[in-house]
Parts: C-alpha cells; structure tokens; sequence
C-alpha cells in the first residue's frame, strides 16, 4: 500500500474526527452561560446549570445507542458509508441547535427541542468514533498502528480547541448583550460549511482493507452485536472500564472548570476559554508523539503509565486552580491535559482496536468505547456540579471521583494480556483458507 493513500486515509480521519468533535464541543463551550440562562430558565442559577449539564450528559448515554446502530452498518455494509452518515447528521443537528428559539420565545419547547437535537448529536458522535479509529488503523503498517491509531484521537483536542477558540473570538468581538442574543448562534450554523469539506474529503476513500479481506473471506456477521458479545464479552467489560480515566478528568478538565472558573475562582469566561485552547492545542502535538512512542514501548505500559499519573495529580489539580491565582489555572490545566492526559488517549483507540476481530471490530470498539464514555464522560461536570453542592464547594469529593475514574482504568487494563487484532485476523485468514 501506498504513502499518498495512507496519507489521505488520515487525513480523512482526522479531518472527519475534528469536524465532529469541534460540533461536540459547542454545546459544552456555552452550556453554563448561554443554555442555562435562555433554555433551561429556573428560579435557581445552580438548578439552571445542573440541568445544562445534565443536557451534555444525556448526549453521553445515547452514544451506546449511536454506537449499536453504526457499528452494525460498518460491520455490516461497511466503515465509509456509515462515516458519511454519522458527519452529516452531527453537522445537521448542530445548524439546528444554532437557530433554535429560546425559553423565552416558545417556553418548554425550547429546552425540549435542545434535548431532541442533543440526542441526534450523541447518535452520530456514538457512530462516529469507531469509524474514524479503524479508518486509520485498519490502513496502518503494523510497526506503526499506535501512531496511525492516535490521529483520530487528535481530533477531540482539535475539535475542542475549534469551539472555544470560536467562542473566544466572539466574545472578543460582540458586546456581551449581542453576544448572549444572537452571537454564540454562528459557529453551530456555520458548522455546515465543515460538514460538507469532510464529506468531500472522504468521497472518494475506499473500504478499508480488513473490511474487503471480511467480505472476501465471507466472515460479515449478520448481526455483530450478538457475535461481539459471544466472542468478546471480556474485551468489552475492559473497554468500557479503561475509557473512564481518558473520558471523566478531561470533561473535569475542560468543561466543568469553564463554570467553576467563572463562578467560583473569580476568572472570566474569556480567559477560561483562552487556557483551555492553549492546553488543547499543546495536546494535540502531544497525542501523536505519544502514540509513535507505544509502538516502541506498548500501548498497555503507556496507558497505566498515564492513568497512573492521573491518579496522583486529583488533588494537586485542585490546590493548584483554588490558588484563584488565573495563570496558576492556566498552569493546572496544561499539566492535566498536556502531560498526563496524552499517553491515555493516544493509546486507547488502538488498545481497543486490538481487543476485537475485524468482522465485529467496528461494533466491539464502539460499544466499549461508548459505555465507557456514558458512565463516566458527560455525567462527570454533572457529578462534580453535585458533588461540590452537597460538600459545601468543597472540591475534596471531586478529586476522588478522579482517583476513582482512574482506579476502575487501571484495574481493567492490568487485565489485558496484549492479544494482538492482526494476530486474530491471521489465524481467522488461516481458517477461512482451510476451509476452502
């Protein structure tokens, strides 16, 4: 296989990735100063944001949902297909979300139609990610699949560093009333325009060639979810587990510290936005550096290593942003996201990749992936919100709910033994020539 093609098969990961982890992002950039004010109107500011948050956590628990439907089509019918379907109504629910009447204007319709349109946005983000994984590792010399597996994972941190960045220009350029009535609506609309460069960037992209070598070995399962739970029910109970260290510390990192910095440590918005961008961006050098490195070293040594850290920065983290000091916050946040965070995200997609055979590869990565993410992704700035109500705004709780995150990561990946996905495929391309 060529270098141009493998080329342009990451980009068109990462590109598709980025598009749709930068619609994402959008709702979590706004949620605690737009969406709790203008959809979610109560008489309590902290009830207002609980339920913001809680907007961003629904997305999270229908991902399993988004990843049982597009992982059989990608099994199935195929990895390109199901990446054309996944871009286009991510990019669609989030222009609608963007021309959305307020609470004020339509009343409980309002906060209703933001949840319908975030659940679109959870199915196609649920689909979404497996797709752009194997895309690229499925493509990947086998000497560097850590590397190739890590290019879809930079598109989280481009994605992000895309939406708040958006966001801080705005607010640099709007006066905050304008900001708060029509402002904040542009990146959502104007997010189509990205959708349609990412379908035309993958058009012409063939299947990947695990996926051909399936159907031309007749190994496509008629309905992979029932075969990834017959062969794989280990390696999803492990895949599910090791996403909550990547997953639950980086919403705590990016999202809840947004509302925590602005309410609590007297920061500004727009200086909460500015140091999470620069830490997302330092990362996004960091995750490919890092996946090139597990060739060498291994995903499984770089992963515990990682969430061994994570570990032991919870509550450094917090000492360091209740200084209320704004380049002390800037500080916590690079040494969260661009030291400790990297060596778990780089890792996982292809970690995950190599715990499932190619003909329910697709549905084994999601599944696991997304269950991980719904239980400890989009609930976190919801329970460290909660945690820190009921403990008198104490962040002593939420620093355990990291330790914890990571506990049940480490746990579950100490249990991998390093079967490796193209040994499955070549026993499986050893069988199907037996047979014949």
């Amino acid at each position: 296989m060529d270098k141009k093609l493998r080329r342009k098969v990451l980009v068109a990961s990462l590109v598709g990735s980025s598009i749709e982890w930068f619609d994402f992002f959008l709702y979590a950039a706004v949620a605690t100063i737009v969406f709790n004010n203008q959809f979610f109107v109560t008489d309590d500011p902290v009830v207002s944001t609980m339920l913001a948050y809680f907007g961003l956590a629904l997305s999270f628990f229908i991902r399993p949902f988004g990843g049982v439907i597009f992982g059989h089509i990608g099994d199935r019918v195929g990895r390109k297909k199901t990446l054309i379907i996944t871009l286009s109504m991510m990019g669609i629910a989030t222009a609608l979300i963007g021309l959305l009447p307020t609470y004020g204007q339509i009343g409980l319709m309002a906060p209703i139609l933001l949840m319908v349109l975030r659940l679109i946005q959870g199915l196609g983000i649920g689909g979404e990610w497996g797709g752009a994984l194997l895309l690229a590792t499925e493509y990947a010399p086998k000497e560097q699949r850590g590397f190739f597996g890590s290019v879809p994972q930079m598109g989280i941190t481009i994605g992000l560093v895309l939406a708040y960045t958006s966001f801080f220009i705005l607010t640099g350029l709007l006066s905050p009333e304008a900001f708060e009535t029509w402002g904040w609506r542009v990146p959502f609309v104007l997010s189509l325009l990205l959708v349609g460069f990412g379908l035309w960037i993958r058009k012409d992209l063939d299947e990947t060639p695990a996926f051909q070598e399936a159907k031309k070995t007749q190994s496509v399962q008629k309905v992979p979810l029932i075969e990834t739970f017959k062969r794989h029910p280990k390696e999803v109970l492990i895949t599910s587990c090791a996403k909550f260290v990547e997953t639950g510390p980086f919403y705590i990192f990016t999202t809840f510290i947004v509302g925590y910095g602005t309410s609590q440590l007297d920061v500004s918005f727009e200086f909460m936005m500015i140091s999470i961008v620069i830490a997302a961006f330092l990362t996004t050098i960091m995750i490919p550096i890092m996946g090139a490195l597990s060739d060498k070293v291994g995903r499984r040594k770089m992963f515990l290593i990682g969430s061994f850290a994570m570990l032991v920065y919870a509550f450094p983290y917090f000492l360091i942003v209740n200084t209320h000091e704004p380049i002390l916050v800037i500080i916590a946040t690079l040494i969260g996201l661009t030291v400790i965070w990297p060596p778990i995200t780089a890792v996982l997609g292809t970690m995950f990749s190599e715990a499932f055979s190619r003909e329910v590869r697709y549905t084994g990565v999601t599944i696991g992936y997304q269950i991980g993410a719904a239980l400890a992704g989009g609930s976190a700035p919801l329970i460290a919100q909660f945690l820190m109500n009921e403990f008198n705004g104490s962040s002593v709780p939420v620093s355990l709910y990291i330790i914890f995150t990571a506990i049940v990561s480490i746990t579950a990946v100490w249990a991998i033994k390093g079967v490796q996905a193209q040994d499955l495929e070549y026993a499986q391309d050893q069988a199907a020539k037996a047979k014949v």
